[in-house]
């Protein structure tokens, strides 16, 4: 018996909760096997896809970055801090 007749037998006696996680899964699993495929057209450039990102590919974007010039960095920081959202939270929060 192969593996996929296996899954059917078991997906026969299976419960809709179990087979929505089951499902879940799968997809997870399918979409992982493709990010770590090179893509051809890619995989010899610098040029990433969005969300295919590693922590290599970020370093390796940061050593082409520079150190930061001007005096506005203080400007910046402020602006985010005054434009950032707060977290809001459905269950009891420790921090309020």
């Amino acid at each position: 018996m192969t593996i996929k007749e296996q899954l059917l037998q078991e997906i026969e006696s299976t419960s809709d909760t179990i087979l929505t996680e089951t499902l879940d899964f799968l997809r997870f699993l399918k979409t992982k096997e493709t990010r770590t495929q090179p893509i051809p057209e890619v995989a010899d450039s610098a040029v990433h896809a969005p969300g295919n990102s590693t922590g290599h590919s970020l370093l390796e974007h940061l050593q082409t970055i520079g150190k930061w010039e001007g005096d506005d960095l203080q400007e910046c920081q402020e602006m985010v801090y005054a434009t950032r959202g707060k977290a809001k939270f459905n269950d009891y929060n420790p921090f309020e």
